[in-house]
């Protein structure tokens, strides 16, 4: 159950384009994807940092426990396959401790806080 929003398959569907991107930047051999010049770990916390955030923002305290289960199979399960594809990428388990920081600095700055960011955001917004 979502929070009540004015344009809740908006932020759904943003959201699981985030999850798409972070899959897909996952998945894909090293060597195609652009140089960021951060740290590979430091990339994983911002990442699960941000999509445990985003849904904070669009489903109720009640289910942040299980958006943070959710990225943390999402982050297994692109582990396993990278492991699995032989495309250049290598399964680590630093990666997860990456994403499970990540998973939990979100989860904390929306419990701080930042939770329900959608509603606040949507009454910024008005409708016309």
């Amino acid at each position: 159950m979502l929070l009540p929003l004015r344009y809740p398959r908006f932020w759904l569907a943003a959201g699981w384009s985030l999850i798409a991107l972070a899959t897909l930047a996952s998945l894909l051999p090293s060597q195609k994807l652009p140089e960021i010049g951060a740290s590979d770990k430091l990339e994983h916390m911002a990442a699960y940092a941000l999509m445990a955030l985003w849904f904070c923002g669009i489903y109720p305290r009640s289910r942040y426990i299980w958006i943070g289960v959710g990225l943390f199979m999402l982050g297994v399960a692109i582990e396993w396959a990278q492991g699995a594809m032989g495309f250049g990428r290598q399964s680590e388990l630093y990666d997860l401790v990456a994403n499970a920081t990540g998973i939990a600095a979100g989860l904390i700055v929306a419990l701080l806080g930042l939770g329900g960011w959608a509603q606040r955001v949507e009454s910024l917004v008005r409708s016309e």
